[in-house]
């Protein structure tokens, strides 16, 4: 299934991070809430968080939500459920650079959303605070970092938030010729994850 945004995000509603988190955890919901962590709790232009729950999570970061959700993992959330699992932890959450779902990511927003932004920030302090131990997160995002200026800003915020909890930044596989983290796809499901020296590969990007 392929999605292309009605518009430019700058005009869409958008719910806030927190009122969207309340909804997915008191709503009844037509997937296992056990299971499952997904906010919002329903398909829309965006997403800020779609994964299972765990003590252990490897928390993976790509650069926009695809059309995934509970139940109905793409070929990217099943390469990277598998990655986890095989490196040890228990559980993965899909997160991304940027929170607004396109298929296609040249059709992604051209003027950045500001607000978006600030509020996929609130959800990525909240995934980090998930983890019981040092959390790990997977830089996953491939050479589409390139596609729109605004998504390096978008990193180095999240660069800054980790650091808050001491977060481990990883890889898997090889990175590109350009210096790229490798995407999920087309990874081994037993592919190591290694250190990742995220703060380096932005001064270069």
């Amino acid at each position: 299934m392929k999605h292309i945004p009605k518009g430019e995000s700058t005009k869409e509603d958008i719910l806030l991070f927190d009122e969207a988190l309340e909804r997915s955890l008191k709503a009844e919901c037509d997937y296992d809430t056990d299971k499952w962590l997904y906010v919002p709790n329903f398909y829309s232009e965006y997403r800020y968080i779609l994964g299972t729950k765990g003590d252990k999570p490897l928390i993976t970061i790509g650069i926009n939500p695809s059309t995934a959700a509970p139940d109905a993992l793409d070929n990217t959330l099943k390469s990277v459920e598998r990655i986890a699992l095989a490196n040890g932890f228990d559980s993965f959450i899909m997160f991304n650079v940027y929170a607004e779902r396109a298929t296609d990511p040249d059709h992604m927003d051209r003027v950045f959303n500001e607000r978006l932004h600030l509020e996929n920030m609130k959800a990525f302090r909240y995934t980090l605070g998930l983890s019981k131990e040092r959390p790990v997160i997977w830089a996953a995002w491939g050479n589409i970092i390139k596609k729109r200026e605004y998504l390096k800003r978008c990193v180095s915020d999240m660069i800054k938030i980790a650091e808050e909890f001491d977060a481990r930044f990883v890889k898997a596989g090889p990175v590109s010729k350009t210096g790229h983290p490798h995407h999920p796809l087309y990874l081994k499901s037993d592919t190591p994850v290694e250190d990742f020296e995220v703060k380096t590969y932005l001064n270069n990007l």
